[in-house]
């Protein structure tokens, strides 16, 4: 596995860039991640989806479905877009420090 250098430490990601040990996710390294995927800054609406993602992630094992994301958080698709340009799905679930979800491409 390529081993990266995020937030001053080495860390193991995939081919694409998602971490391969989500525990060792930190806030320091979700602005790490957020720099590689077009987002200079973390705002509170970014850090609502990423918590999100996290909660349901812990429970469920799974990234949600982005319709249930958009549900649950209030935002339409064309706002998860323009907060996390590389999409939400890729570039959400990566800055949230969750494994590469089903289906990305």
């Amino acid at each position: 596995m390529p081993t990266v250098e995020l937030a001053g430490e080495q860390v193991e990601v995939d081919e694409d860039g998602f971490l391969q040990d989500p525990k060792i996710w930190s806030e320091d390294l979700a602005r790490a991640l957020a720099r590689t995927e077009q987002v200079e800054a973390l705002t509170d609406d970014h850090w609502k989806i990423i918590n999100f993602l996290r909660e349901h992630y812990a429970e469920f094992e799974i990234a949600p479905m982005i319709r249930k994301l958009c549900k649950k958080t209030g935002f339409n698709i064309r706002q998860l877009y323009d907060l996390f340009p590389t999409g939400p799905a890729k570039g959400a679930c990566k800055i949230a420090g969750l494994p590469r979800p089903t289906g990305c491409v």
